[in-house]
């Protein structure tokens, strides 16, 4: 892997999403666990995964199939975070 500017922006956003889910979860505990369409029990931190999971094949999808610019994978795995977030 080639440590470029992107790269430390990558590996900093998902060190803020879990600091974020930290103190979330420290000022409301719980996780407010849920079944959503997948039908089996989910908390945030699991949601999280998930969205994460899944925005890493998205973009490995969108290089793939559409060249290099990922600025459109990346609205594409925000919306598909913020779905998880909603319905998982």
């Amino acid at each position: 892997m080639g440590w470029t500017p992107f790269t430390a922006v990558f590996f900093a956003s998902i060190a803020l999403f879990l600091a974020c889910m930290i103190v979330w979860e420290i000022a409301r505990p719980g996780g407010a666990p849920r079944i959503g369409v997948l039908r089996f029990q989910t908390t945030r931190g699991d949601r999280l995964f998930v969205s994460l999971l899944g925005s890493a094949f998205i973009h490995l999808g969108w290089l793939f199939f559409g060249g290099t610019d990922l600025w459109w994978a990346l609205g594409l795995s925000v919306l598909y975070a913020l779905a998880v977030f909603r319905w998982v």
